[in-house]
């Protein structure tokens, strides 16, 4: 039984059961209503509705989605609650999201626990509050409140609902729930308070919905839906209130095609999917106290500061003292900037740095460490002279990790006599504020260092995703493709800044020459150079770029890239050009122009081709894999869902077709994945694979 019914006096309770978040799936629907109109039959005087376990509605049950819908639907369910001619009161814990709001709202009064959290997401899954979100929320907390939390999805704080005036009243700390809603119902029928619906209160004054259309859309950077639920909400101004509900509906409806719903709701379930793997089932993690972090300098200390954040004892490994204190000292600064953003209390950070963390010069400090993870310099040689000190310290059983962003982890773990405890984590800069972490399993990791790398990204609060072995593994192994599509463009006749723009206009936050920048044009100098010995006579790589590094010039941290940068303004740099100009010269290239679509195109038809290879060899198990990697660590926009969902949302046939006109020019380079050809010839899809993975 999903809502559980009793009546206490003259107040009916409505208990919602159906763990772990009571989502408003159909049974939960009609439960409410079955429960809702016996309470009228009872002859109840008012009605409490609570949530049994730990929270209230935490939203609509996604999963039905795209489906045909199924009666009670929700927005008539909210209408029925609030037409009862009893007062309604809705009794808050927990979570109160998204379709939760809204029946809360639909309500006639609503009391709350104080560590609540109420909110409006449904733009982060590509739609907007369809259930009368967008007409009752202004109501009650006016309409720059309504825009903020309606666009941008972000919830808010109990205290927060009561001072706005979306809740009536908080319930003292500790308070029993059910307990303080009948009191509170109680105390509403003694005073007489009649049902107080929200569609009865005046819409409040408006405000300048021009302005406030074009800021939403400066920060939605191309995503439809905070524009869209804007005009929802706009819609509470003029309208009445049925013709506002009939106007959300029709904007809803009209969201629910799009493509960007379907991206979105596709990165949310990756999400949640990409760190279940049938290979850990029973598979028990090692212990991870004890982190030992080898390197402090800024990759080091963000590892370092991502695992205090997660309540590990830290202890980092420096060449020497000063080294040592300069390491902890970029710690000490990651912590005060999780203070001052309300990450952690003072009391917690004053415990982190100084009885947590230790730093060490000598390696046998480690000797008590659950897992060591190397962050040194990214060369083979240097990565196992530390893997040897290492071994030479660690107590059994402790997993050995290299944070290495392309190396052959195999390589590093044979030069080792324990392989089985060698594994790589991937964590992105900056390591305590990046999400994404690939966990990189080697020919001979054993399955429990496999899943002690998952659970260690679980307490780091990290997205863990399996990766292979390869040059670059997922992330940087596609990076590597479409970067070097964006070059052949530019020896062909297009600008970096073209592209930028384009791919900005895409939605990424910065274009691949701006972010080269941001990271330091050093280090691809040092990974050309690595690669160099190896590299095929029909490999075309730009030689201008590396004219840059030779002067010195390595992006924003040089104050000179690709981008001139004065102070965080940046402007075209005035010698890329010329440099690009005389290497075409060299090369005897002669320029053409790119459309920006078919710059989209290329740089979109390689990152896609590489990810299908990277799936079709193993490197990563599922194409949901590739996605969540893109999305979670490389930029790419949510709400196209990842690479390889935008291929099947444009259509695989059309993509193979284009790469092989490509490989016309470029045979080497366009080489279409043997993957892509064969969903292409079954007239299946990327997301078939991720299906036929979950059964």
């Amino acid at each position: 039984m999903t809502v559980r019914y009793e009546k206490a006096g003259d107040v009916a309770l409505l208990a919602a059961d159906n763990p772990p978040v009571n989502a408003l799936g159909l049974d939960m629907r009609y439960g409410l209503q079955d429960g809702m109109a016996r309470a009228l039959e009872d002859g109840a005087r008012a009605v409490v509705i609570y949530g049994h376990g730990r929270t209230w509605f935490a939203g609509a049950d996604i999963r039905e989605f795209g489906k045909p819908p199924k009666d009670p639907m929700l927005p008539d369910l909210c209408n029925t609650i609030e037409a009862s001619p009893v007062p309604v009161i809705a009794a808050l814990h927990g979570t109160a999201l998204g379709g939760g709001l809204e029946v809360a709202m639909a309500c006639h009064y609503r009391i709350c626990l104080g560590d609540a959290k109420l909110g409006l997401p449904e733009v982060g899954l590509g739609i907007l509050p369809g259930a009368g979100g967008t007409q009752r929320l202004p109501r009650l907390v006016g309409f720059a409140k309504a825009i903020e939390m309606i666009t941008t999805g972000k919830p808010i704080g109990a205290q927060d609902a009561h001072d706005t005036g979306l809740v009536d009243t908080l319930a003292a700390p500790g308070s029993d729930l059910r307990a303080a809603g009948l009191a509170y119902a109680e105390m509403l029928l003694a005073s007489g308070a009649p049902p107080r619906p929200t569609r009865a209160i005046p819409a409040p004054e408006a405000v300048d919905f021009d302005y406030a259309q074009r800021q939403v859309a400066k920060k939605a950077r191309g995503q439809l839906s905070p524009v869209t639920a804007l005009a929802a909400v706009a819609a509470a101004a003029t309208l009445s209130f049925d013709d506002g509900l009939a106007e959300e509906r029709r904007l809803f409806n009209t969201l629910m095609e799009t493509d960007q719903r379907k991206g979105l709701i596709h990165a949310f379930f990756a999400e949640r999917q990409v760190s279940k793997l049938p290979e850990l089932a029973g598979v028990a993690p090692r212990e991870t106290d004890h982190i030992g972090v080898i390197g402090g300098g800024t990759m080091g200390a963000g590892i370092a500061t991502a695992a205090l954040l997660a309540r590990r004892h830290v202890t980092v490994i420096e060449r020497d003292s000063a080294a040592a204190e300069a390491g902890r000292k970029r710690i000490g600064t990651n912590l005060a900037g999780a203070l001052r953003r309300g990450k952690i209390d003072q009391q917690t950070h004053d415990a982190l740095r100084d009885d947590h963390l230790s730093t060490a010069t000598d390696y046998v400090a480690l000797a008590h460490s659950d897992v060591i993870i190397e962050a040194v310099f990214e060369d083979m040689a240097v990565k196992k002279q530390v893997f040897a000190q290492i071994e030479a310290v660690a107590k059994p059983g402790a997993v050995l990790a290299t944070n290495t962003s392309y190396l052959d982890i195999d390589e590093i773990a044979a030069s080792t006599s324990r392989a089985a405890d060698v594994l790589g984590l991937h964590l992105f800069s900056p390591a305590h504020v990046m999400r994404l972490l690939e966990v990189v399993v080697g020919d001979a990791t054993a399955p429990e260092v496999t899943a002690t790398g998952f659970a260690l990204g679980k307490a780091l609060g990290k997205v863990s995703v399996r990766a292979g072995v390869c040059d670059g593994f997922i992330g940087n192994r596609i990076l590597s493709a479409y970067r070097t599509a964006a070059d052949h463009m530019i020896l062909d006749g297009a600008s970096p800044y073209q592209i930028d723009r384009v791919m900005e206009d895409f939605g990424f936050a910065m274009g691949p020459f701006a972010v080269a920048d941001l990271a330091g044009l050093d280090i691809g100098w040092a990974n050309r150079k690595r690669l160099a010995p190896t590299r095929q006579p029909h490999e075309r790589v730009p030689a201008y770029v590396d004219r840059l590094c030779e002067e010195g010039h390595f992006g924003q941290k040089t104050g000179r890239g690709y981008y001139v940068y004065d102070d965080r303004n940046r402007s075209e740099n005035p010698d890329v050009i010329p440099l690009i100009e005389a290497e075409r010269a060299e090369r005897g290239t002669p320029a053409r122009d790119f459309t920006d679509a078919q710059i989209l195109r290329r740089y979109m038809a390689a990152m896609v081709n590489e990810a299908a290879k990277v799936v079709g060899e193993g490197i990563a198990r599922r194409p949901l894999d590739v996605d969540v990697v893109l999305l979670m660590g490389y930029g790419f926009p949510r709400y196209h869902g990842g690479p390889l969902k935008w291929a099947d949302l444009q259509g695989l046939p059309d993509l193979l077709r284009d790469i092989e006109t490509f490989a016309e020019e470029d045979p080497h380079f366009w080489q279409p994945a043997p993957l892509l050809n064969k969903l292409v010839a079954k007239g299946a899809s990327f997301d078939d694979l991720n299906k036929d993975a979950q059964t």
